[in-house]
């Protein structure tokens, strides 16, 4: 039993990062929150939302995006705030477009340029393996001679 509340315990922390302090009386305001904070990174944690991490900086903007929905932003609203605020790196999920593209795009073009690259090199290898012949009787007789000695 003491395993299972352990087990239970240990799944659940994340979960638990959200101090009851923190929350919102309103249930429907609290969901946008946890909404919004699950799709922004915790920037000392750097691959936790600040809905999951437990440091200082992520009990601040989960205060932050708390307080700007209490004054009525919509989530957008806040999100774009919190942007301006600390960059795109805060976004777990970055957008797909301007120059964040070339860092989507690079991962498929990693691969076909070496898709690519392993095609030409296994194609040169081939033909130079065709273009090669035997030595000629001439050749053969010679090699002959220089080996005997």
């Amino acid at each position: 039993m003491k395993r299972l509340l352990l087990i239970v315990m240990l799944l659940a922390s994340p979960l638990w990062a959200v101090e009851p302090g923190e929350m919102l009386d309103d249930p429907a305001l609290e969901e946008r929150a946890r909404d919004v904070s699950g799709g922004l990174r915790c920037l000392v944690c750097r691959n936790e939302s600040i809905d999951e991490s437990h440091a200082e900086l992520a009990r601040d903007l989960r205060l932050l995006v708390r307080e700007r929905l209490v004054e009525g932003d919509s989530d957008a609203e806040v999100v774009e705030y919190i942007v301006a605020r600390y960059g795109e790196f805060v976004l777990l999920r970055p957008n797909a477009s301007g120059a964040n593209m070339l860092l989507w795009a690079a991962g498929p073009i990693m691969v076909l340029l070496g898709l690519i690259l392993a095609f030409v090199y296994i194609r040169s290898q081939s033909r130079r393996e065709a273009g090669q012949q035997g030595l000629s009787t001439d050749e053969e007789a010679r090699l002959e001679e220089i080996l005997k000695d």
